[in-house]
């Protein structure tokens, strides 16, 4: 059954831009840095690569697949049980990303803007205003991205201006220092894993509204995201030097920074507004991805009966998921990268490999 919502090729672009970039310019600077070091930077090129792995996986299979999205046509590769599993267990992957994002959200929010109130707080009035959203449509969130993005640019691009007269070279040096290896640990583990997050093509591109057009348009949207996550990392190492590896938010300090070093003063309110409309779109999308995801499964005929509760139920996970940033912090730096590799990447590449065998033997039968 053809989806009757589309969203369009810009939408789409926006989207994806806007799903990999919009939280990440404030913690990955210091993930990345934390394993690269001064060579963070040069980290970005290889792990562009497996966001361009991402998107030939999933542009191909869409292609023999049109319409589907990848829980529907898991089952179609795999078989009904398999591929039901292999459903059941994205089911729970988005599940606790929702809400890993929203208590990340949450701990953010506490930590510079409002230390006294309750958690729940925070993540009940995103959760709320995502689940409407998500109930609205994706075209609605397609439409919300495409306003909101180009707003967080315009007040960010002012911050790389001002950063101009910040920036140290010498920070970067020795370039290639500690050899090659802790360059592709910053490239495979958080630079991987965030750029893996184009897989979210698997279940976006059958709402699309010009098929043809896909494959330009997200090579286009990862360009940016290279462009962009390059200059927020070397900009960040330029101005804290070895201090970004061992901060969290390493990209609000720089903003914090520039405040007291020039003319400007709180800029990190700045920060705030870029992070809670990223915020927003992302978990708008993980929570659309995930109420298709069980309607696909479970045979529901319409998603938006699911929002609610599931809206509901990932507050719940939220509250219980971590207790504290430190917990947040370690599930970011050790566990999200090898997890985020197997199942935003290796899966899908497996599906596309099992199909390709599958094709092959049956031709040869014939």
């Amino acid at each position: 059954m053809q989806p009757t919502e589309k969203i369009t090729v810009n939408q789409l672009g926006i989207i994806l831009f806007s799903f990999v970039a919009s939280t990440i310019i404030l913690t990955l600077p210091g993930l990345m840095a934390m394993f690269a070091k001064q060579d963070a930077w040069i980290s970005v090129f290889p792990s562009t690569l497996t966001g361009l792995l991402s998107i030939w996986v999933m542009i191909l299979l869409s292609k023999r697949y049109p319409g589907l999205t990848i829980i529907q046509y898991s089952q179609k590769i795999l078989g009904k049980w398999l591929g039901t599993c292999l459903g059941l267990y994205y089911i729970y992957f988005w599940y606790m990303s929702i809400s890993i994002m929203t208590i990340q959200h949450t701990f953010f929010i506490k930590a510079l803007l409002l230390p006294r109130s309750p958690s729940i707080v925070g993540s009940l009035t995103l959760l709320i205003l995502c689940g409407l959203a998500v109930y609205m449509g994706i075209e609605i969130i397609g439409r919300c991205t495409e306003f909101l993005t180009p707003m967080k640019l315009i007040f960010l691009f002012p911050l790389l201006i001002l950063k101009i007269g910040s920036v140290d070279p010498e920070q970067l040096k020795p370039i290639l220092g500690d050899g090659i290896l802790p360059v592709l640990q910053g490239a495979l583990l958080p630079g991987g894993a965030f750029m893996n997050q184009l897989f979210i093509l698997g279940w976006l591109l059958p709402y699309l509204n010009q098929p043809r057009k896909a494959a330009k348009v997200s090579l286009f949207a990862l360009l940016a995201i290279f462009i962009f996550v390059f200059l927020v990392v070397i900009t960040a190492i330029m101005i804290l030097g070895s201090l970004t590896g061992q901060l969290n938010y390493s990209y609000l300090s720089v903003m914090q920074y520039i405040g007291i070093e020039g003319s400007f003063e709180r800029l990190e309110a700045i920060a705030v507004m870029i992070w809670v409309l990223g915020s927003f779109s992302k978990v708008s999308v993980s929570l659309f991805i995930l109420c298709i995801s069980i309607s696909q499964v479970f045979r529901i005929q319409n998603y938006r009966d699911l929002v609610a509760p599931i809206t509901l139920l990932c507050l719940i996970g939220s509250v219980w998921v971590f207790k504290n940033g430190a917990e947040l912090q370690t599930y970011l730096t050790l566990i999200y990268p090898s997890a985020g590799l197997v199942t935003q990447s290796l899966i899908p590449l497996l599906l596309l490999m099992i199909d390709s065998i599958k094709g092959k033997v049956s031709r040869s039968l014939h």
